[in-house]
């Protein structure tokens, strides 16, 4: 970058690196935007919505009956809007599941 800022085109700095123009305007709206030149980093996870105060009130809260569509509601009575993919993928992750029917008894084969 610092043969950009001591006069030298982005064609005559991509030659002399043997790189892509387009490399040098990235690496130079990069620099003035953040000013470094550095990569960004890559990959990763993003955070979990439910944690903190909200994860361990929906901990204790599973505890009873519910449905996953209910704590949808309840969260986003708390101020924690979510949907109803989060929600599942939280009481999977912790093991927690509820039947809104018992299993029923299987049923007799007729006498032959």
């Amino acid at each position: 970058m610092a043969r950009l800022l001591g006069g030298e085109s982005v064609r005559q700095v991509a030659a002399a690196l043997d790189v892509a123009p387009s490399s040098v305007v990235k690496w130079s709206q990069r620099l003035r935007a953040t000013g470094s030149c550095a990569p960004a980093g890559t990959g990763g996870h993003p955070p979990r919505k439910i944690a903190g105060g909200h994860e361990a009130w929906l901990l204790e809260r599973i505890t009873e009956p519910f449905t996953l569509r209910g704590l949808v509601v309840e969260l986003a009575e708390r101020g924690l809007k979510v949907d109803y993919r989060t929600v599942w993928a939280f009481v999977r992750r912790t093991g927690y599941s509820f039947k809104k029917r018992p299993n029923s008894p299987r049923s007799r084969t007729a006498p032959t």
